[in-house]
């Protein structure tokens, strides 16, 4: 008997042993059990003669589901069954006005409107690429932008006709076709194109005409932000579309979601994590008919708008009873600072993804709008590797699995901000970080997972690679990004290279400064970045801040802050007040600008500060001062 007990005993206690010991163990084996089986998938797709794209599985559910809502968009419904027969007209439109044929590629110029999915999805019923250009470039960068990519032809929405008229000539010069989303066109050389839709035939679109598509064809072209010289166009394979459509699921989002999606379509958050995500999203039922087994593809609904709102963001979401929302940069933090309503927790949305939200902005969303599960994910855009949060740690960006890193090979190694290289032993190889400590994120390229690169331009592909990282002849991808992982296994975050600078021999985060200084209550926002001194090496701090609604800085309370928690080297030396911090069109802060700008008062017309340190506050900054200090008359 008393073995007996003892066994029982034993028997209870081993999996409470063995929860405390592994606490995260049953869910690092249901994701990675998710991803075999959503591996399994996509190769099975692959596999098919033909090729089974996105598209195709679109193509299968306006079948199975033809009446099925798919768009939402200002106050107007559009089925699966519209969507494709609209499709279907804009394919026939450009195959007779352009000549379009399969592996043509047609740029793309619009904002975020029906008109744009049906667009993608024409183009791909053609077998064309689409080269998704940002709305807000214009002349040199639009210019550059539509050439990188080789494109035959230009469709442009009407309130941007001003911005093609300006480049025009130069398209003519490349016998470009270029048109206009409208009834007619009164310039020369440009055609309208919506006349040619209504006239053209919605029927089906024979699948010969992408018949040579395959898993590694290119189908979209997505333009990085270009923050550090003009955008490149990073190819993205029908591959690595099917791999971004998945990714819903392994968030958790089901059949009978909404997805609220106001991120522009020309990024890969909005158009790969976003739009095909919602097209590639099938909840997998199995029913037993006379012994066999039967899969049903069930889209989601998407609710489209065009540009973010936050004072609109939770009315759109009670209004069309939305579950799911999608998130990037700074959104979180918008959503954070509209004034407090009765009506906060009032809505329907249990899951929010995308990635950009830092730690406490997380905390403070959760506590305002209630019990949201927020899936934070990480990735780049021309990327060959990235991390889902699926455990919900907060400020975490994922989580380091055994078996993930030896399907993918990936690594931190130590990075020297000052040489903007890594560290390098005396066998000219890289040198990898322990856990707990920053370092540079590196993933093999492999078969498995591959690095494409950028359209036209193998210099800049060639720049994202390094070499002999481990042992001769290896090649790895160079996300440019600085990570942490810590000792529970669990993936942060820390920041850009080019955003980190350094200071007196110390590095430099600008994500952690700007963290400490939004604890500040007058400070709203803050863009942390390294300006030049003359005669000084490395740079030294300034922010860029937004003040809250009283609009006052408090220069003693700011000084004793960033004294209490910042290191002398960290602490912002300069101050300059803005009304407004420019981002990208991803929500991305804008650095590089304000860093050639400086601190001097006769170039920068914003109000700017100094610490002083024998002042003990942040002063004005005068012409003099900056004279002082350019003089070293000031020690910095």
């Amino acid at each position: 008997m008393y073995t007996l007990f003892t066994f029982l005993a034993i028997l209870v206690i081993l999996p409470l042993i063995f929860n405390s010991t592994f606490p995260y163990f049953w869910r690092d084996f249901s994701y990675m059990l998710n991803f075999f089986r959503y591996g399994m998938r996509f190769r099975k797709y692959e596999k098919k003669k033909p090729y089974f794209s996105v598209l195709d599985y679109f193509l299968e559910m306006v079948q199975k589901q033809p009446h099925k809502p798919f768009i939402v968009f200002e106050n107007k419904t559009y089925s699966y069954l519209d969507a494709d027969k609209q499709s279907n007209k804009v394919a026939r439109a450009l195959q007779k006005h352009a000549g379009l044929k399969e592996g043509d590629t047609v740029a793309m110029f619009l904002g975020n409107e029906p008109d744009f999915i049906w667009i993608w999805l024409g183009l791909a019923k053609l077998g064309c690429a689409a080269a998704l250009l940002n709305y807000n470039i214009r002349a040199k960068s639009l210019l550059h932008c539509f050439s990188c990519c080789g494109a035959h032809a230009l469709i442009a929405a009407p309130e941007l006709k001003g911005a093609v008229e300006d480049v025009l000539a130069s398209l003519q010069e490349q016998n470009v076709s270029v048109f206009i989303l409208s009834e007619e066109s009164t310039t020369p050389g440009i055609e309208s194109l919506n006349d040619k839709i209504h006239q053209a035939s919605d029927q089906p679109l024979p699948q010969s005409l992408r018949s040579n598509v395959t898993i590694k064809s290119t189908a979209v072209y997505i333009y990085t932000s270009g923050t550090t010289g003009l955008p490149k166009a990073a190819v993205i394979t029908q591959e690595r579309v099917w791999a971004s459509a998945l990714f819903q699921e392994m968030c958790g989002v089901n059949s009978e979601d909404v997805f609220y999606l106001n991120l522009p379509l020309y990024h890969s958050a909005g158009l790969l994590m976003g739009l095909t995500g919602a097209i590639g999203k099938g909840v997998v039922f199995f029913v037993s008919v006379i012994g066999k087994f039967q899969r049903y593809n069930i889209g989601i609904t998407v609710v489209l708008r065009r540009k973010f709102s936050a004072s609109q963001f939770w009315d759109d979401c009670r209004k069309h009873n939305v579950t799911v929302i999608q998130y990037i940069g700074e959104v979180l933090r918008y959503l954070c600072n509209v004034p407090k309503k009765d009506s906060d927790r009032d809505h329907k949305v249990r899951l929010a993804f995308g990635n950009g939200a830092r730690a406490d902005i997380w905390k403070e969303f959760l506590k305002r709008f209630g019990d949201i599960r927020i899936s934070e994910c990480y990735g780049a855009t021309e990327g060959n590797l990235g991390f889902v949060n699926y455990v919900g740690k907060v400020g975490a960006i994922g989580r380091e699995i055994f078996l993930h890193k030896k399907l993918f090979p990936y690594a931190l190694i130590q990075y020297d901000t000052e040489r903007e290289e890594p560290v390098r032993d005396s066998r000219g190889l890289c040198v990898p970080v322990p856990k707990g400590e920053t370092g540079l994120f590196v993933t093999k390229i492999t078969k498995v997972a591959p690095f494409i690169g950028y359209a036209r331009n193998p210099q800049q592909t060639d720049k994202k690679k390094l070499r002999d990282v481990f042992e001769k002849g290896d090649l790895y991808f160079n996300s440019g990004d600085l990570l942490m992982v810590d000792h529970e296994n669990f993936v942060y975050f820390q920041d850009r290279i080019g955003d980190t600078f350094r200071w007196k021999g110390e590095n430099v985060a600008t994500t952690e400064v700007s963290d400490t200084l939004l604890m500040v209550d007058c400070i709203e926002e803050a863009n942390v970045y390294g300006v030049v001194v003359p005669d000084h090496d490395g740079r030294i701090g300034m922010a860029a801040v937004k003040l809250g609604e009283a609009k006052q800085l408090e220069c003693d309370k700011i000084y004793n802050h960033v004294v209490t928690y910042l290191p002398s080297y960290a602490r912002p030396r300069f101050l300059r007040i803005q009304s407004s911090l420019e981002v990208t069109g991803t929500f991305k802060q804008m650095k590089v600008k304000l860093a050639e700008e400086g601190f001097n008062p006769a170039v920068v017309q914003d109000p700017l500060y100094f610490l002083d340190e024998n002042e003990k506050t942040y002063v004005p900054m005068t012409q003099e001062m900056y004279n002082a200090i350019i003089s070293k008359h000031v020690r910095l």
